[in-house]
């Protein structure tokens, strides 16, 4: 075993492990999960040649028993576990935000969100809004929704944005936003890992030894940068020419093409020395050997 490797995803494991640990999920649990991971990507592996894979050779490159194989390879059969998909009411919030922060429209003359009256004639408003992102649920519901979670608040007659993303208070929803950004963030460092071309932008800024209160100033100013280039990196996509129009035929989906930019920050303790770095499990109480 590479042991660069293995100390690597040692890192990258524990943050979740810990997590699952703290809901409930024992080992068995996460072997179980595992499995399916296993079997999974084994097959994704072979790419086309996937559906000509016999079991064997599914065990044989994944290490899971031929008889678990044979189950799991039926059970993924019948679902999808590739789309974390939000809920309906997140997705429609998610647009009209992004269409709010981005359209000049719906902005001032520094390039801000405008605060919206609910309906206007000839205006900008929240029910225009939702009606150019097409929000099949009625504007008050995605408003309702996005006060309850602290994106915007009601002021007077009008509607005011807080935050350039919607973030959900529903732990349904931040399962879905951490599973897609998480993985996307994983795939890139692992494409350039690889030598794939063309790079991705996979960086980050680090410091150590900063107090507490530099961090408690500083904080909210990098929050606004971080929301800032999210916000003029969506203008720029957003000039993109359409893809097809009702002229023209749809692109096919070999022609087609996901992205995700993301930002993220996190802050902790520095380690004063390399002990205090390591994460000690000791037992209760020494273990003495009885004499015979």
């Amino acid at each position: 075993m590479n042991t660069a490797i293995k100390n690597t995803a040692l890192v990258i494991l524990r943050p979740l492990v810990r997590f699952l640990i703290g809901h409930g999920w024992t080992f068995g649990a996460i072997a179980e999960l595992l499995k399916y991971v296993c079997v999974e990507e084994a097959c994704r592996k072979q790419g086309e040649n996937a559906g000509t894979l016999t079991d064997s050779k599914v065990t044989l490159m994944s290490g899971v028993h031929r008889k678990e194989v044979r189950r799991i390879r039926e059970e993924l059969a019948q679902t999808d576990t590739h789309n974390l998909s939000l809920r309906h009411g997140a997705n429609s919030a998610a647009q009209l935000i992004a269409l709010w922060m981005t359209h000049p429209n719906y902005q001032n003359e520094h390039g801000e969100p405008l605060c919206l009256p609910m309906r206007a004639t000839d205006a900008p408003s929240i029910e225009a809004l939702a009606r150019l992102v097409k929000a099949d649920m009625r504007p008050r519901t995605i408003v309702d929704d996005l006060v309850r979670a602290g994106v915007a608040e009601e002021r007077a007659d009008s509607i005011c944005l807080l935050r350039c993303s919607y973030v959900s208070d529903i732990p349904e929803d931040r399962l879905v936003f951490m599973g897609n950004n998480i993985s996307d963030h994983l795939l890139a460092a692992v494409h350039n890992l690889e030598g794939a071309t063309p790079a991705y932008l996979e960086q980050a800024l680090y410091f150590d030894e900063l107090t507490a209160e530099a961090l408690d100033k500083l904080r909210p100013e990098l929050r606004r940068l971080g929301e800032k280039l999210l916000r003029d990196a969506y203008q720029r996509v957003a000039k993109l020419p359409p893809q097809e129009t009702e002229h023209t035929a749809p692109p096919a989906p070999s022609a087609t093409r996901r992205m995700r930019l993301g930002v993220y920050y996190f802050e902790d303790n520095t380690p004063q020395s390399p002990q205090e770095s390591r994460t000690t499990c000791p037992t209760n109480s020494p273990q003495v050997e009885p004499h015979v």
